[in-house]
């Protein structure tokens, strides 16, 4: 494969930002196997963006020749409150998670934060990078935990940024990767990094999916004259011109699309889901008809009964979207559409970890 195909494959969505391409470039012109990772949080179920979005982009990795790593930040989690701070529990649910990636993402290496910590001896001398990074740094990169500066914070939790930021060292990485949630961690690497000498990674990041309710206005202006511009805040959520919507969270099953979902299950949330009529900006059934559907399938296929002029097929999601604006497709069409394809999306893994639940751990 030449590098002008792994940067193709690299850039494609979810992908929404590289920093910097050019750099990429060189990459793969000078290294046949770069090394990649991902860092996750272990917390609960599975969800369509948290494996498959993220799973997505790992194979697209893969795919490029990089040599491909899902960190399981076990301490992170500990630190950051999740699962209790039980450390048995974030056990067993890293064992669900590292099973989940490996079927999802065949070829991907899995890391245990607490491994790696055992295996490095100058990990903690390293940690010394904190010295480069201000306190009020420190709490601006909060965000990337789902803090910020007002929360109720211990001491342990002031430490993760800079912990991250050692990880990414400690793994000799030349791609970190993350949902854009992440992005000022990967900023504060990039002006740390060369101060001490160390090698400054490339940074991907992927489009985060919203979760299924409705966005919350942040504007007089009409839901209709909404725009589909769509950024980060430092608050961790999604917002456009005019909504705030929040991402697709495990802590929200019923605004979340489980891998554990029967096919009934994702019927019912997709029926509930927002998803107004014409309007596509803050819609989450299009954007999971953009960013998962259209991923998996070159066609999408609304099925209707002749009386009502019968089956549509759509080959692109600016189709499906252009066409739902102007009123030729009916919400509960798209809906019924979106949730039959994403059962086939999910059926396997679902089959696959029917034993590994974590509500039944």
């Amino acid at each position: 494969m030449d590098v002008e195909e792994k940067i193709r494959l690299i850039e494609r969505p979810p992908t929404e930002e590289i920093i910097t391409s050019n750099e990429l470039a060189t990459l793969f012109e000078t290294k046949t196997t770069p090394r990649h990772y991902i860092g996750l949080e272990i917390s609960g179920r599975l969800h369509l963006g948290s494996l498959i979005v993220t799973g997505f982009k790992i194979n697209d990795f893969l795919k490029a020749g990089v040599h491909a790593n899902v960190f399981l930040a076990d301490w992170h989690t500990y630190i950051n409150n999740k699962l209790n701070s039980d450390w048995e529990l974030i056990s067993k649910i890293s064992n669900y998670y590292e099973k989940a990636f490996k079927f999802f993402c065949p070829g991907v290496n899995i890391i245990h934060g607490t491994k790696l910590y055992e295996e490095t001896d100058d990990y903690w001398k390293n940690f010394m990078l904190s010295k480069q990074i201000t306190l009020a740094r420190t709490l601006r990169s909060l965000t990337i935990m789902g803090r910020t500066e007002k929360d109720s914070l211990d001491f342990s939790q002031l430490l993760y940024p800079s912990m991250q930021s050692v990880d990414i060292k400690a793994l000799d990485l030349d791609i970190v990767h993350a949902g854009t949630d992440q992005r000022k961690i990967h900023m504060l690497v990039r002006e740390v990094f060369p101060r001490l000498g160390w090698k400054v990674p490339i940074s991907v990041h992927h489009h985060l999916l919203p979760g299924l309710s409705e966005p919350v206005s942040n504007s007089v202006t009409s839901p209709a004259t909404a725009t589909s511009t769509t950024t980060e805040s430092d608050d961790g959520v999604l917002e456009d011109d005019h909504k705030i919507f929040s991402k697709m969270s495990k802590s929200n099953p019923s605004s979340s699309i489980l891998i554990h979902d029967t096919s009934d299950e994702i019927s019912k949330k997709i029926r509930k889901a927002y998803c107004p009529l014409k309007i596509s900006a803050g819609n989450p059934v299009l954007e999971i008809i953009n960013h998962v559907i259209f991923h998996q399938f070159d066609e999408f296929v609304l099925e209707r009964p002749q009386k009502y002029g019968g089956n549509m097929s759509y080959f692109s999601y600016n189709e499906v979207k252009n066409d739902y604006e102007q009123d030729k497709i009916h919400p509960m069409d798209l809906k019924a559409a979106t949730s039959r394809y994403l059962d086939k999306i999910i059926s396997p893994i679902r089959s696959y970890l029917q034993n590994d639940n974590p509500a039944t751990i």
